[in-house]
């Protein structure tokens, strides 16, 4: 009698244990995963107070474009006010486009494209352009992993029961897809 209670308990905090485990688990990676995008919203941060400045030269040499900036102005207040994962992607791609269109114009006008702080800008763009493509790919193996871990048995269960929800991939849209050239030549 003493014998099966012992195991019964044995078998009970096992069961608990492994509860607890599976539970520290999903808090972890879930802290993953809000980690990982606040990566993301800082770069995103970083590249939106870089455009105006980038926005303001081009304008220097070129100011009857006012259609382009317009449309890099919108697309920066829709990143910057982006609350998700698929806003904030939605975003960067309408920015992503806009940018594309800045540097055409910029590469008709010679001057503009030799200006010291035309050129300092651009590189600070383009380092923050790589930043933004790491911390999406950190962000986005986080989430496959807390996605999978949410989604295997036995943790299923206990997901579903404390509300665990999946998280939304940092996708580039078809802008974000498209090849970004740049010439300076």
């Amino acid at each position: 009698m003493i014998i099966v209670l012992a195991v019964i308990l044995g078998i009970i905090v096992i069961l608990l244990i492994a509860i607890w485990a599976t539970y520290n688990g999903l808090v972890k990676s879930k802290m993953r995963v809000q980690e990982s995008w606040s990566g993301i919203d800082v770069q995103l941060k970083r590249r939106s107070s870089l455009i105006p400045n980038l926005v303001e030269t081009v304008k220097g040499y070129a100011a009857h474009e006012r259609q382009v900036f317009e449309n890099v102005t919108k697309a920066r207040a829709a990143l910057m006010g982006a609350t998700d994962a698929k806003s904030a992607a939605e975003a960067n791609n309408q920015l992503t486009g806009a940018l594309k269109t800045l540097f055409a114009v910029a590469e008709a006008y010679p001057q503009l494209r030799a200006s010291e702080n035309f050129q300092q800008l651009q590189s600070e763009l383009s380092d923050t352009e790589n930043k933004i493509a790491y911390a999406r790919q950190f962000y986005n193996t986080n989430v496959m992993e807390y996605n999978t871990k949410i989604k295997v048995f036995p943790t299923v269960f206990l997901a579903n029961a404390f509300g665990y929800k999946e998280s939304q991939f940092f996708e580039a849209g078809e802008e974000g897809r498209a090849e970004v050239k740049v010439s300076f030549s």
